[in-house]
Formats: structure tokens, C-alpha cells, sequence
């Protein structure tokens, strides 16, 4: 072999054995570093093998109360994260990371087996010999030596230790020990120059903070369950990837709202160069879902925005200068005026329908969908609607909208849907994420989709077009209680097949789910794929209980059996005040409610007021605010008899019935919303 060759290759052999011997160094300090893990639970296990390779290794595998880590350590000097890429030097070596990103959706995919929540899943890089440091590359977790054991133990106690043992377990089978077999191969003659040892360099960590954070470790308050641990099929639901907008759909209790919030932190994980949008109609749910988020996974709460739509619109618009004055009451104004002048006097006034139809007619059936000329309206199938109207009938509808919309221009305002229709212009001049200090949006995830308009739709899709994984409709048909809707089609979203359909009850017991299905047995309703549709199957309810009780009875003793009940929970059955929901179909019966139990000095808190943070006291709301949300006990009050009769049926007029189906829709929504027990309020016969 000429000299310069075998000088080559000795050269060559040294860098290698130079970097093996780095790589050794870095991985044992990193494990020396992460030891005292193993006093507060922590299991590690180290040079394991690459699942489903002979000879890949994976450094260390940390299981314990704080989920589990796979950790690869790096020996890597003039390290700089930025825009979403790490480099060394001048160097991108993004793409060192790609390798471990797959390997955490290995992992993912196999512990979904037994129902654990893909976001219990943490792949992380090591620096060696470094601290301070702690960035996201390509859904990789960079830090420094000196910050993994606050890093992980800063996850605190999301496991019991028999979920500890479970997935130590599954870890053991899917990562083996790496054997010896292979090592005589890699031994060589040459001592190689070997980087200097740091045994003798001061710890990165102090004892004092080690012993600091596994303290804190310990006292951090467990998390529920449903934020680690999920049913299997939901945890692969979670980190399901689509080729487009896609929809999750099932019945009340299946857990749609849990699956969309631990997708919502997995995409946001998986999507660093955007952030992910999770809305609904509502104002109390996204409040509640942004502090669950902040328990289930700390760390993707700046990457997920929680708003309702209007919000959210008005964000929009805010943000590309547009102003704009929503005010509901003077819209109520100009709505009556437009009726006084326009509607009354036109074949509408003598058609037997109350006024607050032709308002629903305008609002919701037009406004809602951005129609600006009458032949459009003239075609249009009314999703819906069951009360058919003529052509001659839709003119004055039509009339009606332009006195209402003329009106609006008066007053200097507009209504919640005229603003989501400034918002949707608006995002055709200036794009989302062009606007000063806007950050693009990577997904949008809406929860209650049956709830909202067509245009509140198209304007949610307009953030992520067909985008894979872009737009996630989550929701039920048999629970809308809004006027109108619309279909998919109409909004431009095809689904093309993306659809899930979930179907055991994880949230009510049988006897809460039969009682209250008794409401809605049969019933149709116009679903947003475009079919009228009945309710989806529930193959499974997983809890029982007691019966619920319907509470009959004079108007005057309606405060107090309220009053008794809630003090029976409290003490009787022992559950918390905040763990108790009072919901009523009206802001009357609100009103009502919170009084009597104010004067009995029982602790209240308007749902309206509501924005998830805990609180000791009893929840007090509509059932409209209720949505999306649970309580171990539920107690439903001033039910119109009507709705709960036993022989109850349904009125002859297309219009009532429509009525009478959505308020008994309404009130399966608060049924539903009852895990453990449910009390039901009614006077009159």
C-alpha cells in the first residue's frame, strides 16, 4: 500500500475511534448526569438497540412518572439553533436529528398499543458539556447537559407506577439490549487521540439543584388519566396523519373534545414553523381546553392559539387595520326596524311564523353564508330549514336582508356574522401570517363543526386550504342546537373519505346515556356532509351508575329541591362544588339558579365567567356555554314540561317542529354532559 494511502486510512482510523471515544464519554456522562432520575421513580436504560436494527443504538431510554424519553447525546462544539435548524458552525446538521424524530414515532405507534398519548413521547438530544440551552428542531428537544434532569423532571407525575411498570415493560421489548457480539470488530492496533476526559471539571448541576428539582418532581400534582392515557384507538387517532381536511364525528361521551385537544399539542409538536388554531363557536370552551393544554403538555402551549371563531375573526381584522363596531344589541335594532319597515308589510307578515324566524332566515341562512345576490338564494336547499318557503316568499326574505343589511350601514355597525365576513375579505387582501407579527397557521382543529355557518368554515379553511392534517373538524350532528346549517360542499371542504367515526362512551353511565337518548330516539337531522342523518351508533358504554332523577313539582318549590339537590351532592355523594354543572335552557333559569343557591351560601360561578381556571365553586350556565365541557354532576333546572313528558309529541307545523327538535337536542347536550349523576327539573304537567 503506497505511504500516503496507509497514512490516509491511520488518519482516517483515529478520527473514528477519536469520534467513538467522544460519543462514549458523552453518552456515560449524560447517564451519570440523569442518574439520580432513578430516586424518584425513573428507569434507565442505556445503549439499547434500534428497534428493528442489528446494530443502530439508541443511548438512553428514560421511563418514569414523567413519561418517556428517548435521549441521544451529542459531542458537538459551536452548536446554534435558528428559524427551526441547528447548526454546527456554518454547518446545517438539521437533518442529524430527522433520524430521531422517526424513531420517536416508532415509539409513538407502538406504545398507542396500550393507550398512551403520542405526547407522552419525548425525543431529545444532549449536548455534552453544555447547559442553558433548550430548543425544538424538527419535533427533537436540543438541550444541554446541564438542563435533561430538570427537563425531564420538570414533567412531574403524569404516571402511576403501575403505568410506570406497563411501559417500562413494552421499552424493555422494543428497545433490547445491545449484546457484545459485535464489538471485537471494531477493535484496532492504533491508540487513538482521545479528547480530554471532564471527570474533573465542575458539575453542571449542583447537588443543591438536583435535589431541587427531583423535589420538585415529587410535590407536582398528578395529571388526569385522559391527559397520559387514552383508549388505543384514540391515542392512534391522536397522531393519525390525513391527506387533507378530514372529520371526527360520534356521539356525546365518546371523547372527541380530548382526542382533538392531545392532537391539537401533537401537531403543534410536529408543526414548528406554525401554530396550531383549535376554535369553536362558543367563548367558555377554548378557555377551558387552553388550561387543560397548560397540564397535558406544557410545552406546546405557546404553539396552540384557543379562541372562538368571533375572537378569532376579530384578530384577523384587528391585525390588518379594519375597523370594525359588532355590537349584538344595536344589531337587534336594526333588525326590528328592518321588520317594521320592510318585513311586516310584505308576504311575510301574514305567513303564522313568530319574527325570530325571518331573524334566523337572514342571520343565519344568508348572512351566515355570505350570499350577495337573490338567484343564489332562490337555489339554495336551506340545510335545515324544514318550513319550505316560495319563490315569492324568498323575495321577501330577500327584501328583508337588504332593509336589515341597509339599516346596519346606519348605525355604523354590523352583526358577529357580518364580522366573519369582513374577516374572510380581509385574508384574501392579506393572507394569514403576512400581517405584522402573525405566525402562520400549520392546522386548525374546530371542535362543535356542526355549530358553526358555512362562512365561519370557509374562513377556517382558508388558513390551511387541503393542507395534509391542515383542517380538523371535530363534532356531532344530533348535537346541534344553533338555527340553519350548512353542508361541507357549500364551504368548499371535501372530506373524500377522511372521516373517523368514534363509538364508545367513555364519559356517561348507561343509565345517564338511556335516559337521555330518549329525547332524540329517531331523530333526524341534516348532517354537514350533506345526507339527513340519525344519530351514530354507541357500541359501548363503559360505566354505570344510579338513575337520574326527574324532579317534578310546583313553580314555587323549584328553587329549593334545586338548593336540597346540590347539597346532597356535596355532602351526600361528596363530590366537589367544582365538579358540579346546574344548566338551564334559558338566561332566566341562570339567573334563577344563582340566586337560590347564592341565599343558601352555596358558592357559584357563572359560566359566562368561566375561563377554565379551577375554582371551588358551582357552575352556573346556559346549556349553549356548556357545550363541549363535563361535570360528575349534572343538574338540569326549569325544563319546559313539554320536553320531557312521557307522552310528549312533537307539534304538526314544519316551523315548531323544527323548534321542538332543536330543543330537545339542546337539552341531550345537557344531559350528556353528566358523568356520574343527573337531576332533572321540570314544573307543570
Amino acid at each position: 500500500m503506497p505511504a500516503g494511502r496507509s497514512a490516509g486510512v491511520g488518519a482516517r482510523r483515529e478520527a473514528l475511534l477519536a469520534g467513538a471515544h467522544a460519543a462514549e464519554v458523552s453518552e456515560k456522562a449524560t447517564v451519570a448526569a440523569l442518574g439520580r432520575l432513578a430516586g424518584v421513580g425513573y428507569h434507565l436504560l442505556a445503549d439499547r438497540r434500534w428497534p428493528g436494527s442489528r446494530t443502530a443504538n439508541v443511548d438512553l431510554v428514560v421511563v418514569g412518572p414523567g413519561g418517556v424519553f428517548i435521549v441521544d447525546t451529542k459531542w458537538w462544539a459551536d452548536v446554534s439553533v435558528a428559524q427551526g435548524r441547528i447548526f454546527r458552525g456554518q454547518d446545517d446538521v438539521t437533518e442529524e436529528l430527522y433520524a430521531l424524530a422517526d424513531l420517536g414515532q416508532t415509539v409513538e405507534a407502538d406504545l398507542a398499543d396500550v393507550g398512551l398519548s403520542p405526547n407522552e413521547i419525548h425525543p431529545v438530544v444532549v449536548l455534552h458539556g453544555r447547559s442553558g440551552i433548550s430548543e425544538t428542531v424538527a419535533s427533537v428537544r436540543v438541550l444541554g447537559e446541564g438542563d435533561a434532569l430538570r427537563f425531564i423532571a420538570g414533567h412531574g407525575q403524569r404516571h402511576t407506577p403501575a403505568a410506570v411498570d406497563l411501559l417500562l415493560a413494552r421499552c424493555l421489548d422494543l428497545f433490547p439490549a445491545m449484546g457484545n457480539a459485535d464489538a471485537a470488530a471494531h477493535a484496532v492496533a492504533v491508540d487513538p487521540v482521545r479528547p480530554a476526559d471532564r471527570a474533573w471539571e465542575e458539575p453542571l448541576l449542583s447537588d443543591r439543584e438536583i435535589d431541587a428539582a427531583l423535589f420538585d418532581s415529587l410535590l407536582a400534582s398528578p395529571v388526569e388519566d385522559w391527559m397520559a392515557f387514552l383508549h388505543p384507538a384514540q391515542a392512534k387517532l391522536v397522531r393519525r396523519s390525513f391527506n387533507g381536511p378530514s372529520r371526527i364525528r360520534g356521539s356525546a361521551g365518546t371523547g372527541k373534545t380530548v382526542v382533538g385537544l392531545h392532537r391539537a399539542a401533537y401537531l403543534a409538536r410536529m408543526n414548528p414553523h406554525g401554530k396550531v388554531l383549535v376554535t369553536t363557536f362558543v367563548n367558555t370552551l377554548p378557555g377551558v381546553m387552553a388550561q387543560s393544554l397548560a397540564r397535558l403538555a406544557p410545552e406546546a402551549v405557546d404553539r396552540v392559539i384557543f379562541t372562538s371563531v368571533h375572537r378569532f375573526a376579530r384578530r384577523v381584522l384587528d391585525a390588518r387595520g379594519v375597523t370594525v363596531r359588532v355590537d349584538p344589541g344595536k344589531a337587534l335594532t336594526a333588525f326590528n326596524l328592518a321588520w317594521v319597515r320592510t318585513g311586516r308589510h310584505s308576504v311575510l307578515g301574514g305567513i303564522d311564523l313568530p319574527v325570530t324566524y325571518w331573524q334566523e332566515e337572514v342571520v343565519v341562512v344568508l348572512r351566515g353564508r355570505g350570499i350577495t345576490d337573490f338567484d343564489a338564494y332562490a337555489d339554495l336547499a336551506r340545510t335545515g330549514r324544514k318550513h319550505r318557503l316560495s319563490l315569492e316568499q324568498r323575495r321577501g326574505v330577500w327584501e328583508l336582508h337588504l332593509a336589515y343589511d341597509a339599516q346596519l350601514r346606519a348605525l355604523g355597525i354590523t352583526d358577529f356574522a357580518g364580522s366573519i365576513l369582513l374577516a374572510e375579505a380581509a385574508l384574501q387582501s392579506v393572507p394569514y401570517g403576512s400581517a405584522p407579527g402573525e405566525e402562520s397557521i400549520a392546522a386548525v382543529i374546530v371542535d362543535e363543526a356542526q355549530d358553526l355557518t358555512c362562512a365561519q368554515i370557509r374562513l377556517l379553511h382558508a388558513l390551511t386550504g387541503d393542507a395534509p392534517d391542515g383542517l380538523t373538524l371535530i363534532g356531532d350532528g344530533q348535537q346541534s342546537i344553533y338555527p340553519g346549517g350548512y353542508t361541507l360542499a357549500e364551504a368548499g371542504v371535501s372530506l373524500a373519505g377522511r372521516g373517523v367515526v368514534m363509538d364508545v362512551n367513555y364519559r356517561n353511565t348507561a343509565q345517564i346515556v338511556e335516559f337521555a337518548s330518549r329525547l332524540v330516539d329517531g331523530d333526524e337531522f341534516a348532517d354537514i356532509e350533506g345526507a339527513t342523518s340519525r344519530a351514530d351508533r354507541t357500541d359501548r358504554v363503559t360505566r354505570t351508575g344510579p338513575e337520574p332523577v326527574l324532579w317534578r313539582g310546583p313553580q314555587p318549590d323549584a328553587a329549593a329541591a334545586l338548593v336540597a339537590r346540590v347539597r346532597e351532592v356535596l355532602t351526600g355523594v361528596g363530590t366537589d362544588a367544582a365538579d358540579i354543572g346546574v344548566l338551564s335552557p334559558t338566561h332566566a333559569g341562570v339567573q334563577g339558579a344563582l340566586r337560590a343557591l347564592a341565599a343558601a351560601g352555596i358558592p357559584t360561578i357563572n359560566l359566562a365567567d368561566y375561563e377554565g381556571v379551577p375554582v371551588d365553586a358551582v357552575k352556573v350556565g346556559t346549556i349553549k356555554r356548556a357545550k363541549g365541557l363535563e361535570f360528575k354532576q349534572v343538574l338540569v333546572c326549569a325544563v319546559p314540561a313539554a320536553l320531557v313528558a312521557a307522552d310528549a309529541q312533537p307539534p304538526a307545523a314544519d316551523a315548531d317542529r323544527e323548534r321542538w327538535d332543536r330543543d330537545r337536542r339542546e337539552l341531550f347536550v345537557a344531559m350528556t354532559r353528566a358523568r356520574d349523576g343527573l337531576w332533572v327539573s321540570t314544573t307543570g304537567t
